[in-house]
């Protein structure tokens, strides 16, 4: 009996001693388990975190030199550098013309009472003294006419009419390159974008099949000149009826002082 009771003793014991260490382990492996997801729910978090920061970076907008600077090499290096010359040449033209009309612009309200003072008190000479110090296309009409006083207000009205003929040519200067790029960016970018659409047809052709991406990006390429020649024309439209507009108005100012100097040169005639 006491070994019977020693034997249940001791196999008791053992199957504690089991029980407990496996229930042990069972702990050890839950803990490591619960470490792990632990460990791994931060990694799970942070990883759409940083495909969400790689997707803002990626879909963060960039600087518009940037943007120009990749539809540029986009749309083809030969047409696009065709176009911005078409740019640069008739911006170019532009400004010197801009320039040259502000300069040319005359008060001529306060030029007609100067000569007209001058002719009082010197004489024809003195008011061509005033014109040779006055700058401007009506100051060097005023002197022509003024140079030929003396062979009759006729021969004066002549020599008026004809200089100024001669001044309007100088102001209408460069027009007609100005106007020759505006035709010309649009037509480059016309021409790059049949290239274009041929190349994309080639392209459609050497693969045997249509994609729709092929196709798509090889229209939206060839179409990039095309917008790119519409944007010179539109700027350089915009400049070219400002400076007309402003030939305009410089013309009926010459116009209308031109009649103002033959009324004053005929009050002076008939004072001597």
């Amino acid at each position: 009996m006491k070994k019977l009771f020693a034997f249940l003793a001791v196999f008791g014991m053992l199957s504690l001693g089991a029980n407990a260490v496996y229930a042990q382990d069972e702990e050890n492996v839950a803990d490591a388990t619960t470490t792990e997801q632990v460990t791994e729910e931060p990694a799970a978090v942070e990883e759409p975190a940083a495909v969400a920061v790689e997707e803002e970076m990626a879909e963060a907008p960039k600087g518009i030199h940037k943007q120009i600077k990749a539809k540029f090499i986009e749309g083809g290096a030969i047409f696009m550098s065709f176009v911005l010359l078409c740019l640069i040449f008739g911006l170019a033209i532009c400004i010197e013309r801009i320039i040259y009309l502000n300069l040319a612009s005359t008060n001529t309200k306060k030029l007609l009472q100067n000569i007209e003072n001058a002719l009082n008190d010197g004489g024809v000479e003195a008011a061509k003294e005033v014109c040779r110090n006055t700058r401007g296309p009506v100051a060097s009409i005023f002197y022509q006419g003024l140079d030929r006083f003396d062979e009759g207000i006729e021969v004066v009205e002549k020599s008026v009419v004809s200089y100024g003929s001669v001044q309007m040519g100088l102001l209408e200067k460069g027009l007609t390159w100005i106007s020759l790029f505006i035709a010309l960016a649009p037509m480059l970018g016309f021409m790059g974008t049949v290239i274009g659409m041929i190349e994309a047809f080639d392209n459609i052709q050497a693969m045997g099949t249509i994609s729709a991406s092929a196709v798509a990006g090889g229209i939206k390429v060839a179409l990039i000149t095309t917008v790119s020649g519409l944007i010179v024309a539109i700027i350089l439209q915009v400049f070219y009826n400002y400076i007309v507009s402003k030939i305009d108005g410089i013309v009926n100012t010459m116009e209308d002082a031109s009649i103002s100097l033959l009324d004053i040169l005929v009050k002076y005639n008939m004072k001597k």
